[in-house]
């Protein structure tokens, strides 16, 4: 997977269109997620598409996210997300402002508010899980 910093350095070469094309790409890279563990445990609220975040802890403490969305633009969004905190400690990523690393995209005005009105719950159970991780 590509780091949150490569993807925003092509992001800021591209116009609108690109930008859309580019979220639909990393969407396609996200790692394959098992239909079993697309549970209502994973599943994101509030979005307009199911998406689906599953976290998983190396032996040396690091997150590894799984990720899924059954909309491509929206598992665009969620692989952003998932940049912004892969393969870093459950800590770390629990005391993240990951919507301040993702500020740069500036997503609201780039796609539809039906689009990114799920990114903060994204982001919420995405921290949620690293902080159940960090406690444990």
């Amino acid at each position: 997977m590509r780091t949150l910093d490569d993807i925003r350095d092509e992001y800021d070469f591209l116009d609108g269109d690109e930008r859309y094309r580019l979220l639909i790409e990393l969407g396609r890279e996200l790692e394959p997620m098992p239909d079993p563990l697309k549970t209502d445990a994973t599943l994101v609220r509030g979005c307009s598409a199911s998406v689906w975040v599953y976290p998983t802890q190396a032996p040396d403490g690091r997150l590894h996210f799984l990720a899924d969305s059954n909309a491509a633009i929206t598992k665009g969004i969620v692989a952003l997300v998932i940049a912004a905190v892969q393969d870093r400690p459950a800590a770390e990523v629990a005391a993240m402002d990951i919507a301040a690393a993702l500020a740069p995209f500036d997503l609201k005005n780039q796609l539809s508010s039906s689009r990114t009105q799920g990114v903060p719950n994204m982001i919420a159970l995405v921290q949620d899980h690293a902080r159940r991780i960090a406690a444990a």
